[in-house]
């Protein structure tokens, strides 16, 4: 069994060299924010990463959460977990300080979330729901609703949910059932049924603040007729204080692949003459608020993905320097050695390493761009940066996720059989990983808002600004004069190429052919994902390289940076070409067979 410890090294250098620090901390509302500071944060997060969160994660897992008589009991020590997660702040990171929040820069509030998530990803859940709660109280709540509700959710006392899926109607949220009916009072009683509700029901708090899409009485029909409730699971008086118990049961929990720890709740609104709640903002715009939610959750499970992948790297790695096992290639009769010398172990390893590292680099760089976009100065680079966060954020989503499952298939793979085995815990990160590309909108609906949304619909202008941000670190790179830069550049350059295609094919067959683009949606996904973390590893070979020239900082390092960019190269960009060509060529065959043929 591994123990977790935060790469603090590398989580460092990407805020610095690569997501821009500095420039984050100027900007408004951030001048507080020192370099110091951070350093002390993540300092502390990785002590209560690796010292409380992380050696609860495999009792967890095993324990699972338990359900009897519509109540919920966590694994052992989770309850005390979360009472020392929440008075020691970590609730509160992120969130505004008018409501006792911290404040700090998403990019630095993006790290410690890394942390929770490898440590101990089905604890991670609940302060990762309550986030996107306080988010959607924040800008479409009363002010009613925020005095009742923010302070204590930020604060960690009471958490917070989001209920959308209903059973007949999974990820087709038009077809929400769930009704609202108005009070003489100015509140509502709801009716209905809500599924796969993360932490719905729990013991961690005397409170759960559920966030619920419900119908109103003569309501459109579809999406455009969804409006948005808060439904406390207890009653709150106009002094803040709990009342009775509202009419809203968890009925059951999940019995899942992964992630045991988490109580996945069926809630039940309105068996005994209606669950109260009260309306957020206007009526029929839920779907619109939810999404507020929906995209904050987006980002962490990305995050979850990359969280996961370091985590089973760090897993994999110790198990190879520890297991000794035959001899090293080329070596007649030499002594056994420990697997980590073996070519092929060597391989995966890097494999690992490269793409886990990629995949921070992008999510903390869109991390700092959405600092920007909410507090630069300029109008303009505001909006240059909320494009690109708008155009990044189904990619760290469903990229992220998709290589998540992979890395930890690989992370089984190096520990041999005995990664089939549940003792080792390996296994329990590829069986945590599987669901992060699933929930929060699967795969196919990122890919599909990709090329929808945010390439079609705008003529492609925020991937042609990103594509010349890329062509101008191809630039830098010719100008050095080095064959593993030359590799690189060639690599990225390439990568570049076949982005340019999948974005021309998908421009010209759009709105012709929505099936044809449709069918390569999510390998465009994956061709997005693959050429930006390029992209960010030969940004991240270049400052390495600066820093090796100038004699700073641990060589070792550095060096080790320049090697990840190379192997990526070799052995991720390399795929780029091939994706492109199914997304321009692959829609025929998915698509030729009669239902019947199947």
């Amino acid at each position: 069994m591994s123990n977790y410890s935060a790469p603090l090294r590398d989580m460092r250098f990407v805020m610095r060299e690569l997501a821009g620090l500095d420039e984050i901390t100027r900007l408004p509302g951030n001048e507080d924010v020192t370099p110091d500071l951070v350093d002390a944060i993540l300092e502390e997060a990785d002590k209560f990463a690796a010292g409380v969160l992380a050696p609860l994660n495999r009792s967890g897992d095993q324990h699972g959460a338990r359900w009897h008589d519509g109540e919920v009991t966590t694994a052992p020590g989770w309850k005390e977990a979360y009472r020392q997660f929440a008075e020691s702040g970590w609730t509160a990171v992120a969130c505004d300080p008018q409501h006792g929040g911290q404040g700090l820069p998403k990019l630095v509030s993006t790290a410690v979330m890394e942390m929770w998530k490898s440590a101990n990803m089905a604890f991670s859940l609940c302060p990762m729901l309550t986030t996107g709660a306080i988010e959607a109280l924040m800008l479409r709540g009363s002010d009613a609703q925020k005095a009742m509700y923010l302070p204590k959710m930020v604060s960690g006392e009471w958490t917070g949910t989001m209920n959308l899926t209903e059973p007949q109607a999974g990820s087709d949220l038009a077809a929400v059932r769930t009704r609202a009916e108005p009070q003489a009072d100015g509140s509502y009683r709801l009716f209905g049924q809500k599924i796969f509700i993360t932490y719905g029901e729990h013991d961690l708090t005397d409170n759960i603040v559920h966030l619920v899409l419900a119908r109103l009485l003569g309501a459109p029909e579809g999406v455009k007729g969804i409006s948005l409730f808060v439904v406390p699971k207890y009653l709150v008086d106009a002094g803040g204080n709990l009342g009775a118990r509202n009419d809203v049961r968890c009925v059951s929990i999940e019995h899942k692949l992964g992630i045991h720890a988490s109580p996945t709740c069926v809630l039940a609104f309105g068996d005994q003459g209606g669950a109260i709640g009260t309306l957020v903002g206007e009526p029929n715009r839920g779907l619109e608020y939810m999404f507020i939610m929906m995209n904050e959750a987006r980002f962490a499970v990305g995050m979850e993905g990359l969280a996961l992948s370091e985590r089973a790297y760090q897993h994999a790695l110790q198990y190879a320097r520890e297991r000794v096992q035959g001899t090293e290639a080329g070596v007649r009769g030499g002594p056994k050695v420990s697997i980590i010398r073996h070519p092929d172990v060597r391989r995966m390893l890097m494999s690992m390493k490269s793409q886990t590292e990629a995949m921070r680099a992008l999510a903390y760089v869109v991390a700092a761009e959405t600092d920007k976009a909410h507090h630069h100065v300029d109008a303009q680079e505001r909006a240059c940066s909320q494009a690109f966060v708008d155009l990044m954020i189904p990619v760290v989503k469903g990229w992220l996720t998709e290589n998540a499952f992979e890395i930890a298939s690989t992370g089984v793979q190096v520990h041999g059989g005995m990664g089939f085995i549940e003792e080792t815990g390996a296994a329990q990160h590829l069986r945590d990983a599987r669901i992060t590309s699933i929930y929060e909108g699967t795969t196919a609906i990122q890919a599909n808002d990709l090329i929808g949304r945010k390439i079609a619909r705008d003529g492609g202008a925020a991937i042609g600004a990103v594509m010349q941000r890329m062509r101008a670190v191809e630039a830098e790179l010719a100008a050095v004069g080095d064959e593993s830069f030359a590799a690189i550049r060639r690599a990225l350059g390439s990568g570049i190429a076949a982005l340019e295609e999948g974005v021309a094919y998908l421009l010209a067959t759009y709105d012709q052919d929505i099936k044809a683009a449709s069918v390569g949606a999510v390998p465009f996904l994956r061709l997005l994902g693959i050429v930006a973390g390029g992209w960010q590893l030969a940004r991240a070979a270049l400052a390495a390289r600066r820093r090796l020239e100038a004699g700073e900082g641990e060589a070792d390092f550095y060096r080790a940076k320049i090697v990840s960019a190379c192997f990526y190269a070799d052995h991720v960009m390399a795929q780029a070409p091939g994706l492109a060509y199914t997304v321009a060529k692959g829609a025929a065959g998915a698509l030729a067979l009669d239902e019947t043929q199947f």
